[in-house]
């Protein structure tokens, strides 16, 4: 390495220390408790063997019981270990093996009641998509029902106030499929998201069953100006029952409802309430056509 090289790197070395020492930088080749972003993702690799078993496998298995049991017992493993390692951050008592323990077991007793949800998800898709040829392909291919997915359990975490692990399997299924949605927001049955690119869902959104949302929805804050004093105030929209939204409306604020039944058409700005059964839309722009002379 030439002199002129080295003092270089020498130079920068010294600067990076220092920000290190002087900026609240962690250095993560001293710490053990940051959670394992790979790990996070086998750990929804799995997930997805055990909701659709056969789909997401070259497994062979001998009975269903000892299929389930086997992943179950790789899940309690991996995510006692990850939940471990976040809680040490901010707890280093005896009982943290016990909470983490506890925190593992609640979230393993709901992976049957979100099967559940997940399979109504793929009925939505069906019903409400005529090119989905078959539950298989809707399951094996459609970028809704993997972010679907992938939210249903994150949010499962989020409201064991788990930190970081569910924003890790949000943000990675974002990165998947161009779909945004909050572990925090609360959705119910039978969601459906069609072709799903650029949707944004807030952390407080609350959303009801049978709704359908197209490529390129917000459903988001009004203002984020006050930024960390916003944390906890509902500031996204609530949407009723059945609603359909279609592509790249925009729908603001937490105190804007809704309501079920209701139709957002494509392009609408909203910021506030939508009355029950109501159509909206906005006025389509003038198109001006210009011949060569």
């Amino acid at each position: 390495m030439e002199n002129r090289t080295k003092d270089t790197i020498l130079d920068i070395t010294k600067k990076l220390t220092a920000n290190y020492e002087t900026q609240d930088i962690i250095d993560a080749s001293l710490k053990t408790n940051l959670p394992d972003r790979e790990e996070v993702y086998r750990i929804l690799e799995e997930l997805h063997k055990i909701t659709f078993p056969g789909y997401f496998g070259s497994e062979r298995f001998l009975s269903r019981e000892a299929f389930a049991e086997g992943i179950l017992v790789s899940l309690h493993y991996r995510i006692k270990k990850q939940i471990t390692k976040i809680l040490s951050e901010t707890d280093a008592s005896e009982k943290l093996e016990e909470k983490a323990e506890a925190l593992t077991i609640s979230f393993l007793n709901q992976i049957p009641k979100v099967q559940e949800l997940l399979m109504k998800d793929v009925e939505a898709t069906m019903a409400g998509d005529p090119a989905a040829s078959s539950k298989t392909e809707v399951i094996l291919a459609y970028p809704g029902m993997y972010a679907i997915f992938v939210y249903r359990y994150a949010h499962i975490l989020y409201e064991l106030e788990v930190p970081i692990l569910p924003r890790i399997m949000s943000e990675y299924a974002h990165g998947q499929t161009g779909i945004d949605i909050n572990p925090g927001a609360t959705i119910g049955e039978y969601f459906f998201i069609d072709h799903g690119t650029g949707i944004v869902i807030g952390e407080t959104a609350i959303i009801g069953n049978g709704v359908r949302i197209y490529q390129g929805v917000t459903i988001g804050a009004l203002s984020t100006r006050k930024g960390q004093a916003l944390s906890g105030i509902k500031r996204h929209p609530t949407i009723e029952d059945n609603v359909i939204i279609y592509a790249n409306a925009t729908i603001l604020g937490g105190n804007t409802v809704v309501g079920r039944n209701a139709t957002v058409a494509g392009n609408t700005f909203v910021t506030e309430s939508i009355p029950a059964e109501a159509k909206v839309s906005a006025m389509m722009p003038e198109l001006k056509v210009k011949m060569p002379k």
